[in-house]
């Protein structure tokens, strides 16, 4: 009855959304999705070889086993996600997110999915975490309960305001876990830029025991 009424719209362009989402099937054929990335930093890569790392990953160790990213950072996605992040556009939200869950639907299960979080501050600013919002429709999709022994425990400035080395140092002690932990999580977050936020949760969770730490991301930039 909802669908009849509220027939699906693409949220790009305004035309009638198929398949029973918010898009339309000219801006779907349009979305970024990568071809071939780094295995350890979902970076796109031009060419795929067996290695699957990109030159940075071959020189550097890395908490995460794996990163994987729905799109690559361009349009229209990039646009959908500065909607749904900085502008309470949660319909924009609910459509990346299932295209995730499509995208993420072969890929090898974790115990449990662990959006990154908020610090509560930021949470009160913005009235919700869209980290939550992204792992919670990917959670149901795919069978993988959500666990939230992850906190936020120190504020810190948001990291687009920062360079890269700013970024990393900005993390530090930002995190913190509560026992006792799953054998293999994944991190669940909008947009990987340096890998900052990701590198710093997932060692956290490294420290406290967990074996086996990857992440999903929405959007990777290049």
């Amino acid at each position: 009855m909802s669908a009849w009424l509220f027939p699906p719209r693409c949220l790009v362009c305004a035309e009638p959304g198929v398949a029973g989402r918010d898009l339309c099937a000219a801006c779907n054929a349009g979305l970024p999705w990568p071809v071939a990335s780094c295995r350890r930093c979902a970076l796109p890569l031009a060419v795929a070889d067996d290695d699957q790392r990109c030159g940075a990953c071959r020189q550097r160790d890395s908490p995460l086993n794996e990163v994987r990213a729905a799109f690559i950072y361009a349009a229209p996605v990039d646009g959908l996600l500065r909607r749904f992040k900085f502008h309470q556009d949660l319909a924009a939200g609910r459509l990346l997110a299932g295209l995730m869950c499509t995208r993420l639907a072969d890929v090898e299960r974790p115990v449990a999915l662990v959006p990154v979080p908020l610090h509560v501050s930021r949470l009160r600013q913005r009235g919700y975490d869209q980290a939550l919002e992204l792992a919670r429709p990917l959670s149901r999709g795919l069978g993988v309960p959500l666990w939230h022994g992850l906190q936020r425990v120190r504020a810190t400035a948001p990291q687009s305001e920062l360079d890269a080395a700013a970024r990393h140092r900005n993390l530090r002690s930002a995190f913190a876990v509560q026992a006792p932990v799953p054998a293999h999580v994944v991190l669940v977050d909008d947009v990987m830029t340096t890998g900052a936020t990701l590198h710093a949760a997932a060692t956290t969770l490294r420290s406290a025991g967990v074996a086996r730490v990857d992440a999903w991301v929405c959007a990777r930039v290049p």
